[in-house]
């Protein structure tokens, strides 16, 4: 039996990127073990995952973890995280190991001198390359994502008026740089003119309230109602952030008609799903490699700005305080 770990500590969309990476290895290395090694409060996105036999998770210390791993004694270690505490893991391991390459001076050089030496190349076909030295060749299946049975959300658990068919949006990031501002939210619903569920976690919950109550449906509004109905409004908002755990955020993006999101984890979620998705690029760029894979996609940016990218990952705020890249984005799309 050949025994090989997996290093991938963070974060959600990361995580759902390697994928790829698992199935092939699994399927692909005769008689194979495959262990994943990441944070524990990424353990919903990988305990379901068929392909992996095994899971150690990150806690507080990374002592005790190297020490569970020594006792596995693997015959090959694939690092698709590459930092310091996988280095100490693969020094102290003594396996055979490949690393994935970061591409950080390339990014620099994007970031800061706007000199773009970045491959034509998505991220899942990088990590893929860490792979090689086994003899892996990527297949045509994309990205997977497990949903275990408990946390399907049933359409029942919706409004009525979001049963039939309904949008996804995911209206949370990591950084405020990478999501739309509040106006241009609110901008963006009316034009999608569809029942619409938000996504989002806690955090996202009163930035979600405000949206909801914008499209409300009230007694002071009845009058206006058959207005609205000529002008063909059909936005109606569920906010569902913060009400759902992740597998079951997925759920509901598993059976949205079309998804739109941030460049965040959900978007790769939606990807796994071979969703229609509509990518929100702000600060950052798809060319850094993380837009939807294999999935029918629609960029959503604004290539009209010298600063942009200002980060490989984002800010508080805009570090020149106009945020062009949200606020003059043109939002270029028809839904049927």
């Amino acid at each position: 039996m050949t025994k090989i770990l997996i290093i991938r500590f963070s974060s959600i969309g990361d995580i759902v990127l390697t994928t790829p990476v698992i199935r092939n290895v699994k399927t692909q290395v005769e008689n194979s073990e495959i262990h994943y090694c990441t944070k524990y409060q990424f353990r919903d996105i990988v305990e379901h995952n068929p392909y992996i036999d095994k899971i150690h998770y990150l806690k507080d210390s990374l002592s005790d973890l190297v020490s569970a791993l020594k006792k596995e004694n693997y015959d090959y270690i694939i690092d698709l995280h590459k930092n310091l505490r996988t280095k100490i893991i693969k020094t102290r391991l003594s396996a055979k190991h490949t690393s994935f390459k970061k591409l950080n001076r390339e990014k620099w050089l994007m970031v800061n001198l706007k000199i773009n030496k970045l491959p034509n190349r998505h991220i899942v076909d990088r990590y893929m390359e860490t792979a090689r030295p086994l003899g892996i060749k990527m297949d045509n299946l994309g990205l997977d994502y497990f949903i275990p049975e408990k946390d399907h959300v049933p359409l029942e658990w919706l409004p009525e008026s979001h049963r039939k068919e309904y949008v996804a949006y995911a209206i949370g990031a990591q950084h405020n740089t990478k999501k739309l501002p509040l106006n241009r939210m609110i901008e963006l619903c009316d034009k999608i003119n569809k029942p619409i569920v938000l996504l989002g976690g806690p955090g996202d919950k009163a930035t979600g309230d405000t949206i909801e109550k914008f499209f409300e449906r009230t007694e002071k509004s009845e009058p206006l109602e058959e207005g609205l109905v000529k002008l063909n409004k059909k936005t109606i908002i569920y906010n569902a952030c913060g009400k759902f755990n992740l597998n079951q955020s997925a759920s509901l993006v598993k059976q949205a008609k079309y998804m739109f999101s941030h460049d965040t984890g959900l978007m790769h979620i939606a990807a796994a799903f071979k969703k229609d998705i509509f990518s929100i690029w702000g600060n950052t760029i798809p060319m850094f490699g993380m837009y939807p894979y294999r999935t029918h996609f629609t960029i959503l940016e604004n290539n009209k700005l010298d600063c942009r990218p200002c980060s490989k990952i984002g800010y508080e705020k805009c570090p020149k305080g106009h945020f062009k890249c949200m606020n003059d984005l043109v939002f270029d799309f028809y839904l049927p």
